[in-house]
């Protein structure tokens, strides 16, 4: 696999776990780390969160806010993508990129090829590694269940998607180098 590798899906899907076993696994890769990009933000970070604005002026700005500022996100780690395979690397991005915000991160790669796998293990594993993680993603604005539906049911079925419910993290890497062409969607 060459060009850019976007490993999506939930929080607690195993994304950072796998897009790292994978960057290993290929010679010359960059390890693309999205959340990276919304840490960096100091002063005035919103957290986007599901149903955040309610009929209040204020809370509607906030939420306007915090989608622009995903937005940032996602446009900065295409940008960063696209800088290291233009110097030669495979880049492999991992970051929670869902419903239509995935075809349109598509859409802002520049780089060919293109492979999107998304990780989809059950919400009952997901739930499982949640509990045994130390970073938690999930509380009250986010839960399994409701960003589960989210992947389940407005993300396109673009790329690469694995059940990896019973897979390894070896494992999974195997299936998405046997996969790279299913993967590869530009």
């Amino acid at each position: 696999m060459n060009g850019v590798v976007l490993v999506t899906g939930v929080m607690a899907a195993g994304k950072s776990t796998v897009a790292q076993a994978l960057a290993e696994r290929l010679p010359g890769v960059a390890h693309v780390r999205g959340d990276v990009f919304r840490r960096m933000i100091v002063s005035g970070r919103r957290e986007y969160t599901p149903g955040a604005a309610g009929p209040a002026v204020g809370e509607a700005r906030a939420r306007t806010e915090a989608e622009a500022q995903l937005r940032l996100r996602y446009r900065l780690s295409a940008a960063t993508a696209d800088e290291y395979a233009r110097a030669g690397f495979t880049a492999v991005v991992q970051d929670v990129i869902l419903g239509p915000a995935l075809p349109a991160y598509v859409e802002t790669v520049r780089t060919r090829p293109l492979h999107v796998v998304v990780l989809a293990p059950d919400a009952d594993t997901v739930a499982a590694r949640e509990a045994a993680r130390e970073k938690k993603g999930y509380g009250a604005d986010w839960t399994v269940a409701a960003l589960d539906a989210e992947l389940r049911a407005r993300t396109p079925r673009i790329g690469l998607w694995l059940d990896t419910t019973e897979l390894t993290v070896g494992e999974t890497v195997e299936a998405i180098l046997a996969g790279r062409q299913r993967a590869r969607v530009i």
